[in-house]
């Protein structure tokens, strides 16, 4: 069983689209496991104050009448930062998605929500490493059976802490804490969420466009009206407070 020092907070979004910048989320499950074994489930339906495309329906069965009365995000912001206080979080493909739509969405409610000081467990990425399948196959393979409500938050994010159980048994070198689960998958060394900036050898770089592969502080000295095209641009906020964190360090090393 997996031993816990503090809450795990597993995370499933459903949304608008996949687009970090533009799209919101309209429902949010959260499975919370306490250290002793106890679970606490939070699910809300968000209303996103933009029109859900039919093709994002298509996925998730939910439309904008189902929506139409929930409250907005802002409105639940507060709740949600609480609840998720002192936990680590997990899901599925979570750090690549379902983290940095959460924390756009807290930035947007003018609440700040790092990662930082908290442990981030993609079980996506346990798979991928050992099975490579979807989260339907995954739970098929680890828990023989079969997923009912996908694409459902509540059902995916219950159906991810199954499949991470089943793996911890499955897997012995994973080992029974999230330390040593992260020290055989390895960790995600994040800079923003959104991936626009890489850690090279502890140093920032790009990792989009003409100067991918560059440090970022490089280039802000050279060029500093680039840090001016990137806060004008659709860029996730998230991704503009971590430039600004490195134009600012850059310009206080220049003076």
């Amino acid at each position: 069983m997996l031993q816990l020092t503090r809450p795990l907070a597993i995370i499933d979004l459903e949304t608008t689209g996949v687009n970090l910048g533009s799209d919101r989320i309209i429902e949010i499950a959260i499975v919370k496991v306490m250290p002793d074994g106890k679970q606490v489930i939070k699910r809300k339906l968000i209303n996103p104050e933009m029109p859900i495309p039919a093709s994002s329906t298509d996925i998730h069965g939910i439309t904008n009448e189902m929506i139409k009365d929930a409250p907005s995000f802002k409105q639940v912001a507060n709740e949600l930062k609480q609840f998720l206080d002192n936990c680590d979080l997990a899901g599925y493909n979570s750090n690549r998605f379902d983290i940095p739509m959460l924390v756009e969405e807290f930035l947007r409610a003018g609440m700040d929500f790092e990662g930082k000081g908290r442990r981030l467990l993609d079980v996506q990425k346990i798979f991928h490493m050992m099975e490579q399948r979807t989260l339907s196959a995954a739970y098929r393979f680890y828990c023989n059976k079969e997923l009912e409500g996908a694409h459902g938050a509540e059902a995916d994010a219950s159906a991810t802490w199954e499949v991470l159980v089943a793996q911890i048994g499955k897997y012995p070198q994973l080992g029974t804490n999230i330390e040593t689960i992260l020290k055989v998958i390895g960790e995600d060394p994040v800079v923003d969420f959104a991936r626009r900036f890489a850690l090279e050898n502890g140093v920032e770089v790009f990792n989009f466009g003409k100067h991918k592969g560059r440090p970022v502080a490089d280039i802000l000295k050279a060029e500093p009206q680039y840090y001016d095209w990137m806060m004008k641009g659709d860029f996730p906020l998230h991704t503009k407070q971590k430039l600004t964190e490195i134009f600012n360090r850059t310009m206080l090393k220049k003076g």
